[in-house]
């Protein structure tokens, strides 16, 4: 039976893969530090393949104890988004970056075959052409502290010697939407959903500036398939994740929000900088290796109104639900 280490299971992305990752038969531990608690995988317990081991990814016993014996890592764990690594930089540094580095040299030491890394979209930055589309082969042109620390890292994995055991898969994620067993509504697509789907007014700042968009059930799908494809597709290899339909403006998400609540009430506020503006290429995932998005935007507006509406999340504004409280 193949294992697998999630680092930051518990988490938003994390949650969902776990489950993705039990549902095809990986025996998985979960490694976390439970930074948002650990309702998300509760139920997991009672699932035989399931383990769970509570601990730092910057502790070099801790890692040396959740990763012995595994075949392959998945590594989430992060201070993740702009937000949330201004607000504590030197955390977001040693988690983001050195603790990275410490969970990949130890993979390498216990002879773990893949390690798939979750970086980021955010690290193109804003795009040199408006006209065109960013690929794997555009400059990276990090503009916060988090895309900073995953420029970072991609190039320490990347530059490690291909001789290595541990062979690691880069997956540059798009903008996350969508349900998960940690719900998050501090999100672009789930926030300005919540807000117009309680009847308020929403604020929009800078409609015109891009960004690619992926629900958490397919990017927790692409970490399965880097899992599963052939090792000479996927080592010391970089892939963006989505799909190129699927890049938005702020503008054109609302109009899609507005066809289920035509009433709404939005707000333009005009904003001509914008550090981010990138619309993305995601060719190479869908002709390497086959991946294509189950999920669009409308799907994960019609999820948020849904659960909201119906009281199936109870209090949405509550700081549980975001990444910095």
């Amino acid at each position: 039976m193949k294992s697998v280490v999630v680092t930051g299971g518990a988490g938003y992305i994390g949650s969902v893969l776990v489950r993705l990752l039990l549902e095809n038969n990986y025996r998985v531990r979960v490694f976390d530090n439970l930074t948002f608690g650990g309702s998300s995988i509760i139920d997991l317990f009672n699932n035989d393949r399931f383990d769970f081991y509570k601990g730092d990814i910057r502790n070099a016993k801790d890692v040396e104890n959740a990763l012995n014996g595994f075949d392959y890592v998945v590594h989430l764990a992060a201070i993740v988004g702009d937000p949330a690594c201004a607000k504590q930089p030197e955390l977001a540094v040693s988690t983001n970056l050195e603790g990275s580095k410490l969970v990949y040299s130890l993979a390498n030491k216990f002879n773990i075959k893949r390690f798939v890394f979750s970086s980021t979209c955010s690290n193109y930055g804003k795009m040199e052409d408006p006209n065109s589309y960013v690929d794997e082969n555009s400059k990276l042109a990090p503009v916060s502290l988090y895309a900073e620390t995953k420029v970072e890292t991609e190039k320490y994995l990347l530059s490690q010697p291909h001789t290595n055991y541990c062979k690691p898969v880069v997956l540059r994620f798009s903008t996350v939407y969508g349900l998960s067993l940690r719900p998050r509504f501090d999100l672009t697509v789930n926030e300005f959903t919540k807000e117009l789907a309680l009847g308020r007014e929403l604020l929009v700042f800078g409609e015109q500036f891009w960004r690619p968009y992926c629900h958490v059930t397919d990017l927790a799908r692409s970490v399965l398939l880097a899992l599963e494809a052939p090792i000479e597709k996927v080592q010391f290899n970089v892939f963006n994740v989505g799909d190129t339909t699927e890049n938005y403006q702020k503008k054109m998400i609302v109009d899609e929000i507005l066809k289920f609540i035509p009433e709404a009430k939005v707000k333009y506020i005009q904003k001509n900088e914008d550090p981010r503006d990138y619309r993305v290429s995601f060719e190479k995932i869908k002709n390497e290796l086959g991946f294509k998005v189950t999920k669009r935007v409308p799907d994960g507006i019609a999820q948020i109104i849904k659960v909201i509406r119906e009281g199936i999340i109870l209090e949405p504004d509550d700081s549980k639900f975001k990444n910095i409280s």
